[in-house]
């Protein structure tokens, strides 16, 4: 079933239970009100009747018959029944039918004085009536024939009113659930359209207010960082391409240089070492491929505990150094932390690390006396790492870029690397909810600021 037309089906099933549900109600009411009047006519019938009987001497019982025969307020089937306290039958306002009457309602009628029941299709009331010590019981009794036809009328009024109404509703809920729905299907017809060869197109925003609106521009948001991590790919793809040939290039040279003549011992070892060279740096722009891929695949999935910032720069300090004995790098603390939990983020250790690994060594490598000064900083919310360098430094143009994918500055492309570090850093700081800022000044150096969010 098509949104549209469940919408129609539940807003006619609605609309027809609150007609359904007005309908009955306003039959009842009517049917009540109507049972209640005709019941206050018998009573001003029967006391009217006893009243005549028994207080006014001019009017005997023929007279009496004669003006109940012949008034304009007579009922349909009408009679009057008066009872003495003996239940002995004292008047009757019709001699021409046989009166079955039952002592068991001419006593509840003295013990209640006012009953109110049915007898067969008419209405009977019986009231206990006193004058002058003496007690009458009157049994009224007739057909509402007018009351019923007016009832029959209005149930037959509200039946067609009901089966049209929930006509017109079930045939206006589809008319406007389709116009409701027709913007969502110009978005529908619209995505359909976009393949991957077109992920620039964008949806009809319309007036940016409503919930379709909304919609659109959600969706508008998804196809922008879809068509983002698009390019992203096809990026990798060509700079990993451009960067696999560089290395594969050079041994492929090495390897027809050897074979073009006969060499002596000496330069086969030139060859080889020059092999080995171009090998281990193909090697490493492997791994490198593999850590980026690896980690943009899985970091997802990596448990994030509270750490301490603090531990985590000592330690890549410590394995740094291991492995670059020649590298100095000196920490320090711009302000003491009040408590030791200033020092502790939620986060991944290995992954904090390898951030802390790549941007140490960066500033190490790009300074002439490979020194790079940490500072741990703290204040109410964040943590902050500061790692400057007295090196090289970069151009605003270059700043703006260098956490792009394979992006070298100019002045670095004399120095190793594939400029995949600092790219995976971003990453990885944003994982953590962070953020990775640089002021750099060509010539002057570098500073890298990695803030992180308290537990």
């Amino acid at each position: 079933m098509t949104i549209r037309n469940r919408i129609a089906l539940q807003f006619s099933l609605i609309v027809a239970s609150i007609l359904i549900i007005f309908s009955v109600l306003v039959y009842i009411v009517s049917a009540t009100y109507r049972r209640e009047e005709f019941y206050d006519r018998l009573k001003n019938k029967a006391r009217t009747t006893v009243r005549f009987l028994t207080e006014v001497k001019e009017v005997d019982r023929e007279l009496l018959k004669i003006i109940d025969h012949n008034t304009l307020t007579s009922l349909f089937e009408e009679k009057v029944l008066v009872f003495d306290a003996q239940n002995r039958l004292i008047y009757a306002s019709v001699d021409d039918q046989v009166i079955h009457y039952q002592t068991a309602l001419l006593n509840e009628v003295r013990n209640q004085k006012d009953v109110e029941i049915y007898s067969g299709q008419n209405e009977l009331i019986g009231l206990l009536y006193r004058q002058n010590d003496r007690d009458f019981v009157v049994l009224a009794s007739a057909y509402d024939q007018f009351g019923r036809s007016k009832l029959a009328n209005l149930q037959l009024t509200l039946g067609w009113g009901l089966v049209a109404g929930i006509g017109i509703t079930i045939c206006l809920g589809i008319f406007f659930a389709g116009q409701s729905l027709q913007p969502i299907s110009q978005i529908n017809q619209q995505v359909s359209t976009i393949t991957a060869r077109n992920l620039q197109q964008r949806l009809d925003e319309g007036n940016r207010q409503d919930e379709i609106a909304r919609l659109a521009m959600n969706f508008n948001d998804v196809l922008e960082r879809l068509y983002q991590a698009f390019e992203q790919q096809r990026s990798f793809v060509s700079h990993a391409s451009h960067e696999l040939r560089t290395p594969l290039a050079a041994l492929k040279s090495e390897i027809q240089l050897g074979l073009r003549r006969p060499l002596t011992v000496a330069e086969h070892e030139a060859v080889l070492q020059n092999l080995m060279s171009d090998t281990d740096r193909l090697i490493d722009l492997t791994n490198s491929l593999l850590f980026l891929a690896r980690t943009l695949e899985t970091s997802n999935q990596m448990p994030f505990l509270p750490v301490r910032i603090d531990d985590i720069v000592f330690t890549a300090k410590d394995e740094l150094m291991d492995a670059k004995p020649t590298y100095r790098i000196e920490i320090d603390y711009k302000n003491i932390p009040d408590s030791e939990t200033e020092t502790i983020v939620k986060g991944n250790e290995e992954l904090l690390k390898q951030v802390l690994l790549n941007l140490f060594d960066n500033a190490c490598k790009y300074s002439d006396d490979h020194t790079a000064q940490v500072k741990i900083s703290t204040d109410a919310t964040q943590c902050q790492i500061i790692i400057s360098d007295q090196g090289i430094g970069m151009t605003d143009a270059d700043r703006q870029r260098i956490f792009e994918p394979f992006y070298r500055a100019q002045n670095a492309l004399g120095y190793e690397g594939f400029g995949i570090g600092l790219s995976i850093s971003a990453k990885l700081i944003d994982l953590h909810q962070g953020t990775l800022t640089v002021d750099s000044t060509p010539g002057m150096g570098s500073t890298f600021t990695v803030s992180l969010p308290h537990v």
